[in-house]
């Protein structure tokens, strides 16, 4: 476990420019895994209830109407 403590100071936390590099790349990790889980979830509680679930029943209707005019 030290050993391991040891190589991320010695390979990350040592020089700041390393450490501003890693913070900025977790970050961007984390906004990008957290947006795909939030979204994820959001989808299922409002299945059905979306624009993009139910587009296909719409859609059709208003293509038609702009062929006929």
């Amino acid at each position: 476990m030290a050993g391991a403590i040891s190589r991320v100071y010695q390979n990350i936390f040592r020089r700041t420019s390393t450490f501003i590099l890693a913070a900025v790349g977790g970050a961007f990790m984390f906004e990008r895994g957290f947006d795909l889980l939030t979204e994820g979830i959001y989808d299922n509680i409002n299945q059905g209830k979306l624009w993009k679930h139910v587009k296909h029943r719409y859609g059709q209707a208003s293509l038609e109407d702009e062929e006929e005019e």
